[in-house]
């Protein structure tokens, strides 16, 4: 089952991957950055456009952050 604490624990790894700062990202997806710290650390998700603008500026596949691949074939 996917969880949400998978996905935050890829844009963790995401956002490692990338070199940014959380404050860059945030400027970068059109948010503030306490919005950043809210999707990593409190069950606050972006919304669909910003989670698009996400994994477009992380160059990650929608997929991949949100554990499809993980779960592939699983009933959810």
């Amino acid at each position: 089952m996917i969880k949400l604490d998978h996905i935050r624990n890829k844009i963790i790894e995401a956002i490692k991957q990338s070199g940014m700062t959380k404050s860059e990202l945030a400027t970068r997806i059109g948010v503030c950055h306490q919005a950043i710290g809210q999707y990593l650390y409190q069950n606050k998700m972006p919304s669909l456009d910003t989670f698009a603008n996400l994994c477009a500026v992380l160059d990650i596949d929608a997929n991949e952050l949100l554990c499809v691949s993980e779960y592939k074939g699983t009933v959810l």
